[in-house]
């Protein structure tokens, strides 16, 4: 479709940048530079190509579209209202203020038609690799006789700093490998960023970046070239084994006669005076702000209209579909609800002490591959180190390219070799691999796991965060979860990662104690469809925990529970611990009790889950008369004085690890039965 350029396309482009941009000034904080100059390949993308339904926006067969550069946000809610989805001119004069559905940067949870929570840079990149990820496995999966039910892109628009961000290339690099040809990035390709312009920083040739990765590149020499825009989309959904970078050269802040093309225009408003003199520049007829002319609202309805058809085209295809292919149409609306079965754990299998110790991690691998059997949704996998953490589906396939497979290809899980497959190599990439995780549980239809070491979750920390930022339901398998890695040293035991984590909002961190631990906390969190969670494993074989003297592992659903007692009534004292160190806790404990005391040890696998019950439990787990408490965990110590008390003793590790075999370390750093027999004994002591 060809445009008239200086017809009734430019006079909705304009409107488009002034909503924008009077957004911003009422709010008198904001970015105009990105939606004035990035306009017209936002109207081009909408009004010509976007397959969206205003009226249905988690329509499951929608295009997604991920604003990356989420610094640009009055563009989008600009577009949202124009198009007819639910932003009032009423929102957009509330854009920036307290609980309006125009935050300042995109957030899922607060605005329906925004897929996904973005403004950290490249994050958005990397969610969009995901939602391609998910298109090409469910269409590959359930698309059947010529009813594709599964058929839609996945748009970014993306600015200079999402392409400086690490993450976007490690995401681009996987993208190209794996052939993701509904990917289609748009680029606002303006050379200039917060504190200049581009020339101080980032100055190499993005073409060649992109095509070495596997990308088709198309250039568009104008951004203001709306016929140019459109072919280059046409062309790039023309080419189907490739992602597309479409590199479109525009003017930050176009129309402003003083701030277009510097960065003045990127992170501020213009100021009342400079806005008026860009309207004057650009022929806006109108004074007041927040116009929209009569004959734009008109046309720009038009989207809602050809997206209310596209869905009933495609509810017609899905009840066709539904009748010939009635399983697999039920489990589609079923992964899309985000439901489990409620019998889902009903015949797992519990472990048992005969079976001698074992690691968590490995207890995990079991555990997904009862769970991969049961949930089609249940899809993932680790940053080169599925061989280490065991977070893999075994014989649910590698999803790869479905073209001829390698030869004396190595590593592969078993199954099919093509987009069916279940298990995601993400490579060494642990940042991406979080991001893509992330835009898979926004796309829908999917319960998205990673693996890598737990040390590694710093290079992840962005992603967990915005996942738990969008309430998201994304289960991240970290094992090697302490000093108890070894010989490795240092530089691979984790030592502040569980306070770390633990300070994020909602984020369940669980460290299990021991196998049985490791079911529970699978089930919770899968049972958790608004939370994310990072299960902490342990790489040591640890011993299964006798419940026929102790608690039912069950307990591990409320954070923390009482594992175990010496005596009846209120105890003398209380030792705490969380994952490998409970056993040794265990041990101290009944030496302790052999001497006559009473003693509690308490499981405290996830510290967010335990402080979530009602004071009630908690003061019957921890009673608020028993002053003498133990903390065991080994990990940095900071945080648990809020269980201990100001006079409790916390043996953790408060230093870096060493070099050594995990059972030295755990001597030579004190964290032994022994050590924890003696702060008991002191504290007792102490007390009397």
């Amino acid at each position: 479709m060809a445009f008239e350029k200086h017809g009734l396309a430019q006079e909705s482009i304009n409107t488009i940048r002034f909503l924008s941009a009077d957004s911003i000034q009422r709010a008198r904080s904001g970015h105009p530079g990105l939606p004035m100059g990035a306009a017209p390949m936002a109207y081009v993308l909408w009004m010509n190509h976007l397959k969206f339904d205003p009226a249905n926006p988690r329509w499951i067969d929608r295009d997604r579209f991920v604003l990356s550069a989420g610094h640009g946000s009055a563009l989008l809610y600009s577009m949202l209202h124009l198009t007819g989805s639910g932003i009032s001119i009423e929102d957009l004069k509330q854009f920036r203020q307290m609980g309006s559905k125009t935050p300042g940067h995109p957030e899922n949870f607060m605005t329906p038609e925004v897929e996904a929570t973005t403004g950290p840079l490249g994050q958005g990149f990397a969610n969009a690799v995901g939602m391609a990820v998910a298109e090409a496995h469910l269409a590959a999966v359930y698309n059947r006789n010529g009813k594709e039910v599964i058929n839609h892109y996945t748009y970014v628009l993306a600015g200079d700093g999402d392409l400086m961000e690490g993450i976007s290339y490690e995401a681009a690099s996987l993208a190209g490998h794996l052939k993701l040809g509904k990917l289609i990035v748009l680029y606002d390709d303006n050379g200039i960023s917060l504190a200049g312009t581009t020339s101080l920083t980032f100055t190499e040739n993005i073409t060649s970046r992109f095509e070495a990765a596997g990308w088709q590149v198309i250039s568009v020499a104008d951004g203001n070239d709306i016929d140019a825009i459109d072919d280059a989309i046409v062309a790039a959904k023309i080419e189907k084994s490739k992602p597309t970078l479409i590199r479109v050269k525009t003017i930050i802040g176009y129309g402003s006669p003083k701030k277009a093309g510097t960065y003045h225009s990127h992170g501020a408003p213009l100021g009342e005076e400079e806005l008026i003199a860009a309207k004057k520049a650009l022929g806006w007829e109108f004074d007041e702000p927040f116009i929209v002319p009569e004959e734009v609202r008109k046309h720009m309805a038009d989207f809602a209209v050809n997206g209310a058809k596209a869905f009933a085209d495609w509810k017609r295809c899905f009840d066709a579909y539904s009748c010939e292919f009635p399983i697999q149409a039920g489990e589609i609306e079923s992964r899309f609800c985000g439901d489990v079965p409620q019998d889902l754990f009903d015949d797992i299998p519990m472990f048992d002490m005969d079976e001698g110790k074992i690691a968590t991690r490995v207890a995990s691998e079991k555990v997904m591959q009862y769970l991969g059997e049961r949930l089609p949704d249940l899809f993932g996998g680790c940053a080169d180190l599925n061989p280490s953490t065991f977070a893999w589906l075994k014989g649910k396939g590698d999803f790869q390219p479905p073209d001829i497979k390698p030869e004396n290809v190595q590593g592969e899980i078993g199954g099919q070799w093509d987009y069916t497959g279940r298990n995601l190599h993400f490579g060494v990439r642990e940042h991406a691999m979080g991001a893509i995780a992330v835009g898979m549980a926004l796309h829908g239809g999917f319960i998205p796991f990673t693996g890598t070491f737990f040390i590694f979750s710093d290079y992840m920390r962005p992603a967990i965060r915005l996942a738990a930022l969008s309430r998201l339901r994304v289960i991240f398998v970290f094992s090697h979860d302490s000093i108890g890695v070894g010989e490795d040293g240092p530089t691979h035991q984790p030592v502040e990662q569980l306070m770390s984590l633990r300070a994020v909002p909602n984020l369940n961190v669980i460290r299990p104690a021991d196998a049985n631990e490791v079911i529970e906390a699978w089930r919770v969190a899968l049972s958790e469809r608004e939370t994310p969670t990072a299960l902490v494993l342990s790489r040591q074989n640890l011993p299964i925990i006798d419940r026929d003297k102790c608690l039912t592992a069950e307990g591990l659903a409320n954070g923390g529970y009482v594992l175990w007692q010496s005596g009846d009534g209120m105890p003398t004292a209380i030792i705490i611990a969380t994952g490998s160190e409970v056993a040794i806790t265990m041990e101290a404990a009944e030496k302790i009790a052999s001497e006559g005391v009473n003693v509690r040890v308490v499981s405290m696998p996830c510290w967010r889950l335990f402080d979530q019950q009602d004071t009630e439990y908690r003061e019957m787990v921890l009673p608020s008369e028993v002053k003498k408490r133990v903390a065991v965990e080994a990990g940095n110590s900071a945080g648990w004085e809020k269980y201990v008390g100001l006079d409790g003793i916390i043996i953790g590790m408060d230093s870096f690890g060493a070099s050594a075999p995990g059972g030295q370390l755990f001597e030579k750093f004190g964290i032994t039965a022994q050590e924890v027999y003696l702060a008991v004994s002191c504290i007792i002591q102490k007390g009397e």
